[in-house]
């Protein structure tokens, strides 16, 4: 495409700009179009793929079934591709995100290498002006934003990092050209998910591997392999009963155990005998990955359902770690399982029986600052010559808040959600019309399958947009009183579960001063659906139309 083009690109108006092409954008650029919608894709990246594209780092793989986390909505697609393993690496994952735009000729609307920097909800028009890092703007009735639940960087800001020498890397923003940890110190800090995958590759060629750990995980074995013959090919047969179990009979949107599609269970992990509860536990062990989220309901609201769960954890994590005391620091005692979300990995713990891995417990001995050849803590100093921090997100607004959003009076949206997230079904804010979240705070994006749950938000925005068109109306916006409905239904969900005792970045736990309130809808995805239809049966109460 040449610069003249680009140019009158952004001189015409547009029925809706998406903005990022990860799952949610693709999908919403392609269900858009479907509908006649002149619309226009705008990527900060040189690719699309959204996650899988801006992360890199060795040991990158979902953690949901390959099978499972892809799309639903076209049948071809679903038969056509063929996945290699049971749990895909990022680079077959980009590769399909990047077949999906090809397959539905996507890529004319997309344009790629341009960062969103602004956006102004124009009164007079009722329309939105996008702004990006060219001096280009955009003018569209409707701005879907898709920028991703965790695509924002935690910010790095260790005392005298600019005085280390060496090399440093954040895991989701690893550079393209790699990085050679052979005969090398390196250190890792931070062992979340994107630690506990990046930690055993490092450890295979580094001379010397130190980890430093704040929060220890709850880790499950993840046991990636290529499937048993005829297993692709009998999902595929059957896909359309396995999509059916994923939306509506699953907790987040994934339903394979040990190779068969289940049904969560609904009893109570305590009205149910030791021997059958330890039964299904080692059953969804052997299986792998996240199957323990199609456990015992209870086990998210009721501490001793929950300890049920998190010991057997526990008793299985420690017969992996040779030294008891280093079990110490890596087994959590203080905060229920799946609280934080529960990580999958391969040769995670077996890791440290290594003589060249060293843990550090920083809670014990904090991090002071940073040194010319590595890091000081309160008890020693750690040389090394590579440090990557895989430090986390500011999950679900981040990417957000980083944009100058302004809506009705100028008012900015860092300004509306100061001392909390506030929107409407996470899609929407009021007092900035015609602008949407896919997968935003306020949903239950981070509790389900993105890849689906996109679907499921776009077809209800479409068929809003549908409902104001035979209204005559063209700007919508919810109403302050709706919105106070949604955050009072959101901490109500929050309050009966277990989520709030543990500061992880579901409820904002990771970012100083972040607030926690209205950042995720924890009532889970069959709740939601039902707010959300009742309120489009009623003709949307709730939001102002004009």
């Amino acid at each position: 495409m040449n610069h003249t083009n680009e140019f009158v690109r952004s001189k015409q108006p547009y029925d809706a700009i998406v903005v990022g092409a990860g799952a949610s954008g693709l999908y919403a650029l392609y269900h858009l179009q479907k509908r006649g919608y002149n619309a226009m894709l705008i990527e900060a990246g040189d690719g699309v793929a959204g996650t899988w594209y801006w992360n890199r780092y060795p040991g990158l793989r979902v953690d949901v079934e390959s099978v499972e986390y892809s799309y639903a909505f076209d049948d071809d697609l679903q038969q056509e591709w063929e996945w290699s393993e049971r749990y895909a690496a990022q680079p077959e994952l980009e590769r399909y995100f990047n077949h999906v735009a090809d397959r539905f000729d996507l890529r004319p609307s997309i344009l790629l290498s341009r960062r969103v920097t602004a956006a102004q909800f124009d009164e007079a028009s009722g329309r939105w002006n996008v702004e990006t890092d060219r001096g280009e703007t955009f003018d569209a009735q409707y701005c879907i934003m898709a920028t991703g639940l965790l695509s924002a960087p935690k910010d790095v800001n260790f005392p005298g990092l600019d005085e280390f020498k060496g090399v440093t890397a954040h895991t989701a923003r690893w550079p393209e050209e790699g990085i050679d940890f052979a005969g090398k110190k390196v250190a890792v800090i931070g062992t979340g998910s994107s630690g506990i995958q990046v930690i055993p590759i490092v450890a295979e060629t580094a001379e010397h591997l130190t980890v430093f750990q704040r929060t220890p995980a709850f880790a499950v074995p993840l046991r990636n392999c290529v499937p048993p013959e005829g297993y692709f090919e009998e999902v595929k047969a059957n896909y359309a009963e396995w999509r059916r179990r994923e939306k509506y009979a699953s907790f987040g949107g994934w339903v394979a155990v040990n190779y068969k599609p289940v049904d969560l269970t609904t009893t109570s992990a305590l009205a149910v005998s030791e021997e059958e509860r330890l039964a299904l536990y080692e059953d969804r062990w052997e299986s792998g990955g996240l199957a323990f989220y199609n456990v015992y309901p209870d086990i998210f609201g009721d501490r001793a359902a929950n300890d049920t769960l998190a010991e057997f954890l526990r008793e299985k994590t420690r017969t992996r770690i040779d030294d008891p005391a280093i079990a110490d620091i890596l087994i959590p005692n203080d905060y229920p399982v799946m609280m934080r979300r529960l990580s999958a990995e391969t040769n995670y713990y077996e890791t440290f029986n290594r003589d060249n891995v060293t843990l550090v417990d920083v809670r014990a001995t904090p991090i002071q600052s940073f040194t010319p050849i590595g890091l000081q803590t309160t008890e020693q100093e750690y040389d090394f010559d590579i440090a990557i921090f895989a430090t986390g997100f500011d999950a679900m607004s981040g990417a957000l808040v980083r944009i100058d959003i302004r809506g009705r009076d100028g008012q900015a949206l860092t300004d509306h959600w100061s001392d909390e997230i506030r929107t409407t079904f996470g899609m929407m804010a009021s007092g900035f019309p015609n602008m949407f979240y896919i997968s935003g705070p306020g949903s239950p994006a981070p509790l389900f399958q993105p890849v689906l749950f996109c679907e499921d938000q776009m077809t209800w925005l479409t068929s809003l947009f549908s409902h104001m068109k035979t209204q005559g109306k063209t700007v919508v916006d919810p109403t302050p009183e709706f919105e106070e409905t949604w955050i009072q239904e959101c901490d109500r969900a929050l309050d009966v579960t277990l989520f709030n005792e543990t500061p992880s970045w579901y409820v904002g736990g990771n970012i100083e001063g972040k607030s926690g309130r209205g950042l995720i809808y924890f009532g889970g995805i069959h709740p939601y659906r039902e707010w959300i239809s009742k309120c489009a049966s009623n003709d949307y109460a709730g939001f102002a139309l004009q």
